[in-house]
């Protein structure tokens, strides 16, 4: 190897961390997993989960290692978001961040493991100001989630096991930031056929009733073209 190089290698010290964006849902309400900063700089203030990359690990180990410590929760789908590299939006130092973002059902073995670790849920209108750039990590993993759910019915673990189209689309309305049309809303749900309607009406949402449904088997990439667009 070229000495100049080397030398380049060595002294080119930036470090590599992770962020984890998690996302749960509680009581029709889209929340966000937070904690209070252990260190300085911005020690006690909030932030996302995050820690270093160690260099026998990949970036996936190593989100996955930080928010089982962070919380205590294993097994935890995390997707790969984006990388951060501004060399100035960490002041302790030169930091590259790999965010990586999580959707959950937040359920009482969640809310308790995370209550003895010491993190926070937040709804995403009450939510703190967080350090460094963490805003526009949560933008981001919001465009993300965003996304997915405009390609696949997001739902099959977070609502339960029958449901009415009403606790459908007040998920996608907190994921969205938006209300939908329910009129409409009903139209193209039942129009992708991925819905099987229930003999069973949850009798509380009104005088005639709502029919329950469960989600049929999935199907690999189930829609090519986005579900929704504005107008719906």
């Amino acid at each position: 190897m070229d000495t100049n190089i080397y030398e380049q290698y060595q002294e080119n010290k930036r470090f590599v961390a992770v962020d984890c964006v998690i996302f749960g849902y509680e009581e029709e309400q889209l929340k966000l997993l937070l904690f209070q900063r252990a260190i300085e700089p911005a020690k006690g203030e909030w932030s996302l989960l995050g820690g270093w990359v160690n260099k026998d690990e990949s970036t996936e180990d190593a989100a996955r290692r930080v928010l089982y410590k962070l919380t205590g929760l294993k097994d935890v789908y995390l997707e790969q978001v984006h990388t951060f590299s501004d060399p100035n939006r960490d002041p302790g130092g030169s930091v590259i961040t790999v965010e990586y973002y999580a959707l959950i059902k937040i359920d009482e073995k969640a809310s308790n493991l995370i209550e003895d670790y010491g993190a926070n849920w937040f709804t995403l209108t009450e939510m703190p100001d967080l350090i460094f750039d963490h805003n526009n990590l949560v933008e981001k993993a919001l465009e993300k989630l965003r996304l997915r759910s405009s390609y696949e019915i997001i739902g099959r673990k977070l609502l339960p096991e029958k449901f009415t189209l009403t606790h459908l689309r007040n998920l996608y309305d907190q994921i969205f930031q938006r209300k939908f049309d329910p009129g409409n809303f009903r139209k193209k749900i039942l129009s992708l056929k991925v819905l099987e309607r229930l003999e069973e009406k949850d009798m509380s949402e009104s005088k005639k009733g709502a029919f329950y449904f469960k989600f049929k088997p999935k199907n690999e990439g189930e829609f090519s073209d986005p579900i929704f667009k504005r107008s719906i």
